[in-house]
């Protein structure tokens, strides 16, 4: 488990229940040990993305001129450009808002989404995001879980992969869109795309 700083625990095996420790900020801005980028062929408009998370559209929003989460498949850029958001970045907009429903800080949801963002995907699945409400601890096996949970750390949990899943689910009801083509995809289902991705990944 490791912690991040004011923010989030993360790594093994877990010497502290310390929040996971911050990361420094490399010279241009890239995260330390940051994972390669996917390569998205499917991208998720707005309104699918909260659709999908349970947020509304002005939370998105204020959420991507802030940097919070922003789409990693396309920014908006002036009028008429439509953002599109990423599976991953879906999955993690859900993170975040459970993460603000429970009284996590906006600084400490900040150093978690720099986390969940350089993580592979294969290991995202098997996460276990755990807060006291002020720190988010990651935990990568049931026993870490446990320490925690007798350490008095761990208040709440959210499992990464259900959240992966659930998202999933979502979004096989709803419209996708090709991103080379802009085609709209109605029911998209990207639980095949992604599987190949994990598999590449793992």
């Amino acid at each position: 488990m490791r912690s991040t700083g004011d923010g989030m625990a993360t790594g093994g095996p877990y010497p502290t229940r310390g929040a996971l420790a911050r990361q420094p900020e490399p010279v241009g801005g890239a995260t330390a040990g940051a994972a390669e980028p996917e390569t998205e062929t499917v991208g998720y408009r707005g309104p699918t993305a909260c659709a999908a998370t349970g947020i509304t559209y002005r939370q998105l929003d204020y959420w991507a001129r802030t940097g919070l989460v922003e789409p990693s498949v396309r920014a908006s850029y002036g009028s008429g450009a439509q953002r599109l958001y990423g599976f991953r970045d879906v999955v993690v907009l859900k993170i975040v808002k459970r993460l603000l429903d429970t009284g996590v800080s906006l600084q400490n949801i900040r150093t978690a989404v720099r986390h969940l963002r350089t993580t592979a995907p294969a290991e995202l699945t098997r996460m276990t995001l755990m807060s006291d409400g002020a720190t988010v601890y990651e935990c990568t096996s049931p026993d870490e879980v446990v320490d925690l949970l007798q350490g008095g750390q761990g208040v709440f949990g959210i499992a990464v992969g259900v959240v992966w899943r659930d998202v999933e689910s979502s979004l096989s009801q709803l419209h996708g869109e090709r991103v080379d083509t802009g085609e709209t995809l109605a029911g998209h289902n990207p639980s095949d795309e992604l599987a190949r991705r994990r598999n590449r990944a793992g």
